[in-house]
């Protein structure tokens, strides 16, 4: 199956701690300000929840990967052939959505079969997904003219495959929790997906299983992990880091196809020997988690404007794409001048602005029905839940 609403490339488109933690790091809480954290961190969780000592630096780390995120959407339709913008785009692809899945891997370590887990796996993940998956077709056959856009919950539109891969990757936690070599097993099955063009565009499979090792790597990272990137002498590596990136990336533009950055293609389809495929793969893995621990080494740790945005990052994950996609369909992209440096700086401002309104608690309040439904009618109560409202229930009796 095909994805038509997916970006063209040049080949086609946040436990328990013994001690205190560091400062800046989350560190270890009871258990109900755990959840609360996690729920923030997480970008199926329920924002509508009030959360317990939320973590400023995974909140700003959020959205700013959020930020990154839509200003490389928005990148798309307007670089054109500008060398210097391709080479920031590839930058930013090298590490956006590698950070937000460390992440995300990282809030996911708790998650275990218990019923309220999976009901929120289903209310904060599945159902947005399958929402998001028809108003994103619908809103193709209406504002591109296509009324044979399909309507398929196999085959994830543009954006909507993080919520597929998240559902799947968060579902499959228990196995990674029990096997002995968790990560490498999971480099090997990225490596092995490379090279496996049959896999197909189901539930966008080769993304799942390409990012599948930073989602691991993030289940089995600690507090010290995220201190150790805070370090001084880390902020300051990572400018040379960066500087060589862009030199390299520069370079890399017209010798190297964009699309091994998207991790959606295996490399035949790239029109590469199979051999390229683990080869870009180890690369790409290194590159990232380099770029990934520069990025983190900046995120501010303090309390800023923008921290409590961090809780509405679904929000703007999922709302930004209209933007971006109606401007393509209706030609918004389409004037020469937006294709030059001061028109490119534009569009990364609005872009950046954009998906900052759409992080914000208004925006929640509107969509939180299809974010975060509550779906209390769906599920049967917990046995457990039940037994203690009847030993609460016996016991207000007894004293009466």
């Amino acid at each position: 199956m095909t994805n038509s609403l997916r970006p063209q490339s040049p080949h086609g488109a946040p436990l328990r701690p013994s001690q205190q933690p560091a400062r800046g790091v989350p560190g270890p809480r009871s258990s109900q300000s755990a959840k609360a954290t996690a729920d923030a961190a997480d970008p199926g969780a329920s924002s509508a929840k009030p959360a317990k000592q939320r973590d400023a630096f995974f909140d700003n780390a959020k959205y700013l990967a959020i930020v990154l995120v839509a200003v490389g959407h928005a990148w798309e339709p307007v670089k054109g052939q500008s060398r210097g913008l391709e080479t920031l785009y590839t930058i930013v692809y090298a590490f956006h959505m590698p950070a937000f899945i460390l992440i995300s891997g990282y809030f996911s370590r708790s998650f275990d079969m218990r019923a309220d887990r999976l009901k929120r796996l289903v209310t904060g993940i599945a159902v947005p997904y399958i929402l998001f998956e028809v108003a994103y077709s619908l809103f193709a056959r209406w504002a591109n003219h296509d009324p044979g856009q399909a309507i398929s919950l196999l085959d994830p539109l543009y954006l909507t495959w993080f919520l597929a891969a998240l559902f799947i990757w968060r579902l499959t936690t228990p196995l990674w929790k029990l096997v002995r070599w968790p990560l490498p097993l999971a480099v090997v099955i990225a490596m092995l997906a490379s090279v496996s063009p049959e896999i197909g565009d189901d539930l966008d499979l080769q993304r799942v299983l390409q990012f599948l090792p930073f989602f691991v790597l993030g289940l089995y990272m600690k507090p010290e992990h995220f201190q150790l990137v805070r370090r001084r002498e880390v902020r300051i590596l990572s400018v040379p880091v960066l500087a060589a990136a862009l030199v390299v990336g520069y370079w890399a533009v017209p010798r190297m196809n964009t699309g091994w950055f998207y991790h959606r293609d295996s490399a035949q389809q790239l029109g590469t020997p199979w051999w390229a495929g683990p080869v870009m793969t180890l690369a790409l893995l290194g590159c990232s988690l380099l770029l990934t621990a520069c990025f983190f080494s900046w995120v501010p740790r303090r309390k800023l404007w923008f921290t409590a945005l961090g809780a509405g990052t679904l929000y703007g994950y999922l709302l930004h794409g209209f933007l971006v996609k109606g401007g393509d369909y209706w030609g918004w992209f389409d004037h020469g001048w937006l294709h030059k440096p001061l028109g490119q700086a534009l569009v990364t401002l609005l872009a950046a602005v954009g998906v900052t309104l759409l992080c914000t608690p208004p925006v929640q309040r509107v969509f939180r029905f299809a974010m975060e439904p509550s779906m209390e009618w769906a599920f049967k109560r917990d046995a457990t839940e039940l037994a203690r409202e009847r030993a609460g229930a016996g016991a207000g009796a007894g004293r009466a």
